[in-house]
C-alpha cells in the first residue's frame, strides 16, 4: 500500500530537516508520495531563503499515513499557533507514522503528542525544548528515538538516519541500505550512538 507523507512546512523552518529525509524515502516513489503541508497552500519561505510549496492547507480533509515535521527558528512561529498544533493533534492520532527532526519535536510536545514518550531533539537546543515540555521524557544521548509509532531524531542530518531507519522497518534493511548508497550517504545505524550529544560548540 502507497502511504502519503504530509511534509510539514512553516516561515523559516530548518530545510536539511525536511529535504533530507525526503531525499530518502523519494527513491521509493511506488512506495510513497510525498506532498508539502503549511497553515496554508502556496510558497513558505525556508530558513536559508527559498520558497517551499505548500501543496496542501491545513484547513482541508486530506490525511496522511507518515508525519514528517521539521525544525529550525521558524518553531517559534508556530509552536503557540492553535490551528497549527491541533491539526499535528488530529492527524497523529490517524497516522502509521509520526516523525519529527530537529525542534521539530518541541512542536509535537506542544501539541501533545509526546505526553508520556520517549524523544529527542536538537542538543544545541536541548534545554530550550526540555523546559517547555516537562511531560516527556527527553533522551539528550540519542541520534533518533523510537516510541511506538513514533520517531524522533536529533539536529538536521539525524533527520537522515531516523528516514532510514524507518524504510529499514518499513521496507526492510535492504532499502535502507540502498538508498544510503544511492545518495552517498554514511549511515549512522545505531540510534544511541550521537557523538553531538557530548561535542562542546567550537569558539
Amino acid at each position: 500500500m502507497k502511504r502519503t507523507i504530509a511534509a510539514v512546512v512553516f516561515p523559516e523552518f530548518e530545510m536539511l530537516d525536511l529535504y533530507g529525509p525526503l531525499e530518502m524515502f523519494s527513491y521509493f516513489r511506488e512506495d510513497f508520495e510525498i506532498r508539502t503541508v503549511a497553515l496554508q497552500a502556496g510558497p513558505v519561505l525556508a530558513s536559508g531563503g527559498p520558497a517551499t510549496v505548500a501543496q496542501d492547507g491545513m484547513d482541508g480533509e486530506r490525511d496522511y499515513d507518515i508525519l514528517l515535521v521539521p525544525g529550525g527558528v521558524g518553531t517559534r512561529h508556530v509552536d503557540g499557533e492553535p490551528a497549527f498544533l491541533s491539526w499535528l493533534a488530529d492527524q497523529s492520532k490517524k497516522a502509521a507514522y509520526v516523525t519529527s527532526v530537529c525542534t521539530g519535536s518541541l512542536l509535537l510536545a506542544k501539541a501533545g503528542v509526546l505526553d508520556g514518550r520517549k524523544a529527542t531533539t536538537n542538543k544545541l537546543a536541548f534545554d530550550w525544548v526540555a523546559d517547555q515540555c516537562g511531560g516527556v521524557d527527553w533522551q539528550r544521548q540519542a541520534r533518533w528515538v523510537v516510541d511506538g509509532n513514533i520517531y524522533t531524531s536529533s539536529g538536521v542530518s539525524a533527520g537522515m538516519d531516523m528516514a532510514l531507519a524507518i524504510l529499514a522497518d518499513h521496507l526492510g534493511e535492504a532499502a535502507a541500505a540502498n538508498a544510503a548508497r544511492w545518495a552517498e550517504y554514511t549511515r549512522n545505524k545505531d540510534p544511541d550512538n550521537d557523538p553531538f550529544a557530548i561535542e562542546k560548540p567550537v569558539t
